[in-house]
């Protein structure tokens, strides 16, 4: 696989994936767990919403390690890798990135072992990190704008 440009429509329409999601698990109650817990669809909610931001997330990881630097990755945790690697994101963020992954496999492979108490801690303490990652992204593609093919 060779390298190529960056499509800014893919990773912009991710970005803005991710922003929504976030958007629509902080319109949750996170202030009062019993609140929270009082509606189950707010569980659902949640769960639904950061499963989809961390697809976002590693989806556009990989749309810049495909298209920006012609490497192939099959694992969430290998796009984290290469994303280090590349210097795209630094080693601490790979840390972060490589525990975000495992969560959003948790998330897909061991949904029925996701609390509605663990849902409601990350939600309400740990969206940070997904947004450090998308940061972290969002400024290298801020300084890296050659990488980018502007085109529809």
């Amino acid at each position: 696989m060779l390298p190529g440009k960056i499509s800014k429509r893919v990773v912009s329409d991710r970005l803005a994936w991710v922003d929504r999601m976030l958007g629509e698990i902080r319109a949750l109650p996170l202030d009062s767990k019993p609140e929270f817990m009082q509606d189950s669809r707010n569980v659902w909610a949640a769960e639904s919403c950061l499963r989809r931001s961390l697809e976002a997330l590693f989806d556009m990881g990989r749309h810049i390690v495909a298209k920006g630097f012609g490497e192939a990755v099959t694992e969430y945790k290998e796009i984290a890798a290469v994303l280090n690697r590349r210097k795209v994101i630094s080693a601490s963020e790979l840390v972060l990135m490589a525990k975000l992954a495992g969560y959003r496999n948790r998330l897909v492979h061991f949904y029925h072992d996701v609390s509605a108490d663990e849902l409601f801690e990350i939600c309400s303490s740990h969206l940070g990190d997904v947004e450090q990652i998308v940061n972290a992204l969002r400024s290298w593609l801020a300084n890296n704008p050659v990488a980018l093919d502007e085109t529809l």
